[in-house]
């Protein structure tokens, strides 16, 4: 592959079909896209390790959604990462980027010698989609289980949406020659869309969480368990790139269950913090309260967890008692 098709499918959702399964995917690589997220804060390698895949899970969950509309994936742990939050933010209008961001809340002392999965404790992975104004959000959430955070997301799409789905993901730090070291990231997301099984419309079971398998039987059962064998056979290197493009990957992977792709989606580094939003945030204050968050030097001062922006505004001028209210 040469040097400008890999910089075209870098940090490109690909969505495809495979009309002999009955199964639909994407592939994504994300490249400047990831390096914009976690150039603006100083992680551990284990927590960038963590943002990684849940930036990669948000490009390829994300890319579903309507134009307009924002996804956001959150992992809440009582562990030595508290929380990791990623927003997709759709395209406003059909052929520009989509959005992303992401942020990690961590105790750099209580982390240890395990994996990064390890990282995170007892906890919940949730996914919140919100269709604009005037309407009310969804969430879902699952358990953290399963060894990694792609996992969760199995568990999620299984237990709360009845859908069979698979990632298989790749991520660390390139190390190409003449090009800085960085991180890359590379996957592959499967959805089955079957009826709920008879095990789960008949709400039987011991409780535990869903699998895909407990979603499909007959011959859906031999369509998905192929099709992850296949998948099983993907190598690290070619969800990463640069040698093998999306393209020829569907084809290498499942050429005989006839690959039909669609229009790619672009995905860069985005955040929606403004100066207006942030004073907005402030309108709900009291000049008490907006007094208590004034610094020694006379001023209010707020932090965009997601890009690093800092903003410096005059007490008098937020809260609901400020002077142009």
């Amino acid at each position: 592959m040469s040097l400008g098709t890999k910089i075209a499918w870098d940090d490109t959702v690909l969505p495809f079909q495979l009309d002999v399964s009955d199964m639909r995917g994407r592939v994504a690589r994300l490249d400047g896209a990831l390096d914009g997220i976690l150039k603006q804060h100083d992680y551990p390698e284990k927590v960038e390790a963590l943002v990684a895949e849940m930036a990669l899970l948000t490009a390829l969950i994300g890319q579903t959604v309507s134009l307009r509309w924002k996804l956001s994936l959150q992992v809440q742990s009582k562990g030595p990462v508290r929380m990791i939050a990623t927003d997709y933010f759709a395209p406003k209008v059909e052929g520009e980027p989509a959005r992303i961001r992401a942020y990690a809340s961590y105790d750099r002392d209580r982390l240890t010698d395990g994996g990064p999965f390890d990282q995170v404790g007892e906890g919940y992975f949730a996914i919140m989609i919100d269709q604009g104004e005037g309407t009310q959000p969804y969430q879902g959430i699952t358990p953290l289980a399963g060894g990694s955070i792609s996992a969760c997301a199995e568990a999620y799409f299984a237990q709360s949406e009845q859908l069979p789905t698979r990632f298989s993901l790749s991520f660390g730090k390139s190390t190409e020659p003449g090009v800085g070291e960085h991180w890359r990231a590379g996957g592959v997301m499967l959805q089955h869309m079957p009826k709920a099984s008879p095990f789960v419309a008949d709400g039987q079971g011991g409780g535990q969480i869903l699998t895909a398998e407990d979603l499909v039987d007959g011959e859906e059962s031999e369509n998905w368990g192929r099709v992850n064998i296949l998948l099983d056979t993907v190598e690290d290197l070619e969800l990463i790139g640069p040698s093998v493009a999306p393209t020829d990957l569907l084809i290498r992977l499942f050429h005989e269950e006839q690959p039909r792709v669609y229009d790619a989606q672009s995905v860069q580094f985005g955040c929606t913090c403004s100066e207006d939003r942030v004073r907005q945030s402030l309108s709900i204050y009291s000049a008490k309260d907006i007094e208590k968050m004034t610094t020694p030097e006379g001023k209010v001062t707020a932090d965009c967890q997601f890009c690093g922006a800092h903003y410096i505004l005059e007490p008098g001028s937020v809260g609901f008692d400020a002077d142009d209210a």
